[in-house]
């Protein structure tokens, strides 16, 4: 694929829809084909054409989904996988040994923490939770065998926000390296590289692919040796996007920019209504002047996000009783689709951290806010909110 769209030279959304993705060569078709192919025709034994052998190695499709990623969070190495969790794996297996330690967010997903709590500590992983917004508690959960500082920011479910720049310099301080779930934010409003990660981390499921009709993952890295690195274990162990779901995720990131824009106005508007509602007792949402972490999302975010949590001042009865009486916020797991979501974390995506000290308010709901008519999104919330 070409490297004519440098990050440097052109706007996030002409990266966007352009960046890996040339007019086909053969056909001049503008948008990038769906290569089902498992295996290349060699010119001789070891004359690969564009480097292309065997589709777990790489498949055209993926690349140009890798190259588009690796510019929109303007990083040297992008890589597609078939899931978040596959690229958190891969993150884990090529950047940790047994006995090392990693200090993941207190409140981080609930899928992440299993990874961590049932499948990596099985295999000599330690890890420790810690308030990422808090700057002093990261530098203490830190240990001489420290190899990962793990942010999400805005982390899942509680919207906290860490200073990445801040934690980049603690981190690489103290001889680890840092590595950001940039799922919530999306590239379009956040890009961790840029401010000193060594790695991001996005499930692809979310945002960037943004209709609710595909499974995937993806790492960007700020070095092209540790890509490289990543790149042989993403081969050796096999978690990669298949070329459908590669072309879903491309097609997804045209409207990556417009999306996110309208997810944020919505969100805004919603959050509004959920502050002046008696029934709600506290709304978690980084564009809130009395949130904690508010001015560093300012700074490094171009706005707050489509995602807003809120508990109910019934507690759980009542949570329980809002997320069963939406209409147009569908009653779901997962989020930054185009259709707004409501769930209830306690009871669906982090029933994983139940007993654990990631134990979410059983009071808590969360919204992925949709790009649908905001009128409708109110009175829906109205209603249910009674």
């Amino acid at each position: 694929m070409s490297d004519t769209w440098d990050s440097a030279d052109f706007g996030f959304e002409t990266l966007a829809i352009h960046a890996g993705q040339d007019p086909d060569p053969t056909t001049g078709a503008v948008v990038t084909p769906v290569y089902l192919t498992s295996t290349y025709k060699q010119d001789g034994v070891g004359g690969l054409r564009g480097g292309y052998e065997y589709s777990r190695s790489a498949n055209p499709t993926r690349t140009a989904l890798e190259t588009c990623l690796a510019a929109l969070e303007q990083g040297r190495r992008g890589l597609a996988f078939a899931s978040g969790l596959a690229a958190e794996d891969c993150v884990l297996r090529t950047m940790c040994s047994p006995g090392d330690h990693v200090v993941i967010p207190d409140d981080a997903y609930g899928g992440t923490y299993r990874l961590f709590a049932r499948v990596a500590e099985r295999w000599g992983l330690s890890f420790t939770p810690a308030p990422v917004s808090d700057l002093a508690a990261v530098r203490a959960a830190m240990r001489p065998e420290t190899k990962l500082v793990w942010l999400e920011t805005p982390t899942n479910p509680l919207l906290g926000i860490a200073d990445i720049a801040a934690v980049a310099e603690l981190t690489h301080s103290g001889g680890a390296r840092l590595v950001v779930d940039n799922t919530f934010a999306s590239a379009y409003l956040q890009q961790p590289l840029t401010l000193g990660a060594d790695v991001v981390v996005h499930s692809t499921t979310k945002y960037m692919g943004g209709h609710s009709d595909v499974v995937g993952g993806a790492l960007v890295t700020a070095d092209a040796a540790l890509g490289d690195e990543l790149a042989y274990h993403q081969n050796a162990m096999g978690a990669v996007a298949g070329p459908f779901d590669a072309w879903l995720v491309l097609r997804g990131v045209k409207t990556l920019g417009v999306r996110m824009r309208q997810h944020c106005t919505n969100a805004a508007r919603v959050v509004e209504l959920l502050q002046s509602h008696p029934a709600v007792d506290r709304v978690l949402y980084p564009g809130l002047a009395e949130h904690p972490g508010h001015e560093i999302a300012a700074k490094q975010m171009k706005d707050f996000g489509g995602m807003v949590s809120f508990t109910m001042v019934g507690g759980e009865a009542a949570a329980l009783d809002v997320v069963s009486r939406t209409t147009v916020f569908t009653l779901g797991e997962s989020l930054g689709g185009v259709e707004s979501l409501i769930e209830h974390p306690g009871r669906m995506t982090h029933a994983s951290v139940a007993g654990s000290p990631l134990e979410v308010d059983a009071a808590l709901v969360r919204l992925s806010v949709g790009i649908e008519d905001i009128s409708d999104l109110l009175a829906d919330l109205s209603r249910a909110l009674g």
